[in-house]
């Protein structure tokens, strides 16, 4: 059974500074605790990944990195998003620790649950995930709406466990698989199942927000929510195609139906009908286009080959060493 293996816990930021003192005492006192109790070695750290922040959370990383020996950072040359930042951190963090776990900075997810994770790693899971018991707290607005994009997401063939975000535990040699993915277009949640291994999952209550604001407004949520299914599902241009066949079927009906009563009547009436239908079609055709557009898009920039972060400063207490 694996004990004290070193553990990094990867916290993506993006303007922070409200949170990243407190974020940083309940840490080290986790992370202290874990090691008097040999639960993870004593060389574990927490890495703080700046994604291009505005506000002073580079300048407190660097301060705590001073004082605190359990703090290391990155530094992102720009705003990359968070599943970029995300990735920078998990990609730096796998050459240092045997494991690692990925959490967001304002203290929601519950990090007395580590404990579970660790256990369920030395069991030999090379994944935990870490999934909500509930969405109590949730408005209603929010926790219908999320329920209703798991169900389409397996629906359209993509495997997301159901109520889990980003709070996961890797191995090292998950990690590894991991960075064979090269999509420029990045959903973990999506991608990270796609790996395999033995896996498990912990649950835990969700917390409130500790200070500050979130950093995902309803615009990139339902950006988020689209990057999902576009980056793992071909259903949509599935269905354009299901209802474009469908609607030439109608539109040979209709054409019969003219036909006839061109005949029969000499004219025919319900030109309103008509304008109407032709408006509606119009409507969707140029839907269709733009969910093409959208994939061409994303091919676009895969094509391109860009680089997914640019990692800018590094500090570790490798490099003081």
């Amino acid at each position: 059974m694996q004990k004290n293996n070193i553990l990094y816990v990867v916290v993506p930021c993006y303007n922070e500074e409200e949170v990243l003192e407190q974020t940083t005492k309940v840490l080290t006192k986790k992370m202290k605790e874990m090691i008097e109790k040999k639960i993870i070695s004593e060389k574990s750290k927490i890495m703080y990944v700046n994604d291009g922040s505005k506000d002073k959370t580079w300048q407190l990383i660097e301060e705590y990195n001073k004082k605190n020996p359990f703090i290391c950072g990155l530094k992102l040359s720009r705003n990359r998003g968070h599943q970029n930042a995300l990735l920078a951190g998990l990609m730096t963090a796998k050459k240092y620790a045997d494991m690692v776990v990925s959490m967001d900075a304002d203290l929601q997810d519950d990090i007395d649950v580590l404990d579970d994770f660790v256990d369920a790693y030395n069991d030999g899971n090379e994944i935990v995930y870490g999934v909500r018991s509930s969405r109590k707290k949730d408005t209603f607005f929010k926790r219908n709406t999320a329920q209703l994009y798991y169900k389409i997401m397996k629906k359209m063939g993509v495997d997301i466990v159901y109520n889990h975000a980003d709070y996961r535990l890797m191995s090292k040699r998950a990690l590894e698989e991991l960075e064979n993915y090269q999509e420029v277009n990045l959903f973990l949640r999506g991608i990270v199942p796609l790996i395999g291994f033995k896996t498990t999952t912990v649950e835990y209550e969700r917390k409130e927000r500790f200070a500050g604001v979130s950093k995902y407004p309803l615009k990139k949520m339902l950006n988020f929510a689209m990057e999902g299914i576009l980056s793992f599902s071909v259903t949509p241009l599935r269905m354009i195609t299901i209802t474009g066949l469908l609607i030439a079927f109608i539109s040979f009906l209709f054409l019969i139906y003219v036909v006839i009563g061109h005949f029969l009547n000499g004219n025919v009436a319900g030109w309103t009908t008509i304008v109407t239908l032709v408006s509606f079609f119009g409507g969707f055709q140029i839907f269709c286009i733009g969910i093409i557009g959208e994939y061409l898009g994303k091919i676009y920039m895969e094509t391109k080959k860009r680089p997914r972060y640019i990692i800018e400063q590094e500090l570790t207490e490798h490099e003081k060493n």
